[in-house]
């Protein structure tokens, strides 16, 4: 029996290894796969084939999936805005958006209003107030639906708009919401809510979107008004009784010509989830006149992407700092290139600050990420930890530009999840944002270099066993 099982071990370990190196991304993630298969036999393996075999690099997978997404966004391309090449000063700026129109398709706009919202309860109040109003449809799309007050408030609601005769749709990521139970999901159909999962844990296609997760947080009303963020809906944000608190997160409230860009990436996943055509017309994408003065632009990113339109985004914002960048985000983990154009952005002269939870909802996340402290210290990053559980994913570049949404600065945001962003061209939001994320930016919050690397060798070595695994996050 013995003997079985070491040929068995050496078969599976060894096709392992192979695929890896065949499909491998990235070297150091290739790495820590062979390792992990070489260390934890027969389980190692099994790890890797659910969550580290790049099926991206599979015609089975491209054909099914990614190059019909990517064709859709060809045949579906959106119309820019007249002269929207004239929109910015700076050719940092234009570079930025021309990067993300390569990338996502998707075209800056000037004239929107938006309203920043950052506490749970008003943020939801807001949300919901709008859904009040909504006289053609409601189309939500959330990572996590989670069983509670908030949830129970929102099916009370569509009930109530459904039976007004306003349509509604809704999107949810079948890993993100997998504890919502059938019943609740049975509930929103029962009252007439058109609503799907996004890559179904399903057998026969499970291996192909386990490790590929719809983390996007967006709601359309009768196609002028978008919100977008980081909020899910779920307890944690109006309620402190988990064991990190109540949960702070930044959202953003869109109205103006942007929110036909974040309805096309909204339309195009229940496109792909419920099958359903005729959404790209007048009735969902009305024209909608100037209401603000910023200008937005909508980033969409995921697999199916040409290239990882979020990692790209970030690095590029970095690249067009001049004076001051400050990136606040729950799961920074982000890599080797993010890390090395931060570290040359702080050489260069150029204020970085980094806003972190002290405390995290993962421990794993909590320890790679200050795995990378001390060599971003030692460049002269400025690093600070807030007291309370920040979910946010903020970057503001030179107080002229900030980025609010729903992609970390992680692999899975980077390589493995599809995310949506709001990037704001638009001097008095980023200065707003700044100033609320400058309370956390205080002397006895911020790490100090000497003291730092004198934390304790467990700690160290639980930061340096958490950092092996983080290409694996």
């Amino acid at each position: 029996m013995s003997y079985f099982l070491w040929i068995s071990y050496a078969l599976v370990t060894l096709w392992a290894i192979t695929v890896i190196i065949f499909y491998g991304s990235r070297p150091a993630k290739s790495v820590a796969w062979v390792l992990t298969a070489l260390t934890l036999p027969f389980v190692g393996p099994l790890l890797y084939y659910l969550f580290g075999v790049n099926r991206k690099k599979f015609r089975f997978f491209r054909l099914r999936h990614s190059l019909k997404r990517q064709l859709y966004d060809i045949t579906h391309e959106e119309a820019p805005q007249e002269k929207y090449e004239a929109l910015f000063d700076t050719s940092s700026m234009q570079q930025l958006s021309q990067l993300i129109q390569n990338n996502a398709f998707l075209y800056p706009y000037a004239g929107n209003k938006v309203t920043l919202l950052s506490e749970g309860e008003k943020t939801f109040e807001v949300i919901f107030d709008a859904m009040r109003r909504a006289k053609k449809f409601i189309h939500l799309q959330y990572y996590m639906l989670e069983e509670g007050k908030l949830f129970e408030r929102l099916c009370v609601l569509l009930k109530q708009k459904v039976e007004e005769g306003v349509e509604v749709r809704m999107l949810y990521d079948a890993m993100g919401s997998y504890e919502l139970g059938k019943r609740h999901k049975k509930q929103l159909q029962k009252i007439g809510v058109n609503i799907y999962p996004i890559l179904p844990l399903r057998f026969g296609n499970l291996l192909f979107t386990l490790n590929y997760r719809n983390h996007r947080k967006i709601v359309v009303i009768d196609g002028t008004i978008g919100f977008t963020g980081g909020v899910n809906v779920s307890d944690k944000y109006i309620s402190a009784d988990g064991p990190l608190g109540k949960w702070e997160d930044l959202h953003v409230q869109l109205e103006g010509p942007v929110v036909h860009s974040l309805h096309r990436v909204f339309i195009k996943d229940y496109h792909f989830a419920s099958k359903e055509e005729g959404l790209l017309n007048e009735t969902y994408l009305p024209k909608i006149a100037e209401k603000g003065n910023a200008i937005v632009q909508i980033v969409s990113g995921g697999p199916d992407s040409p290239q990882p339109a979020i990692m790209q985004q970030y690095i590029a914002m970095l690249h067009a700092a001049k004076k001051s960048v400050v990136i606040t985000n729950p799961y920074f983990i982000p890599g080797v290139a993010f890390l090395e154009s931060l570290k040359i952005v702080a050489l260069s002269g150029v204020q970085v600050r980094l806003i972190v939870p002290k405390k995290t909802d993962s421990l794993m996340a909590k320890y790679s990420m200050f795995s990378q402290f001390e060599e971003l210290l030692k460049v002269g990053v400025d690093i600070y930890l807030r007291n309370d559980f920040s979910h946010s994913k903020v970057m503001i570049v030179d107080e002229e530009v900030v980025s609010i949404g729903s992609g970390n600065f992680d692999y899975r945001s980077f390589e493995h999840n599809y995310e949506t962003n709001a990037l704001i061209y638009d001097k008095d939001i980023a200065s707003t944002v700044l100033q609320s994320l400058e309370k956390f930016c205080k002397p006895t919050a911020q790490l100090q270099y000497d003291i730092f690397t004198l934390r304790p060798r467990w700690r160290k070595f639980l930061e340096g066993l958490a950092k092996f695994v983080s290409p694996l996050l």
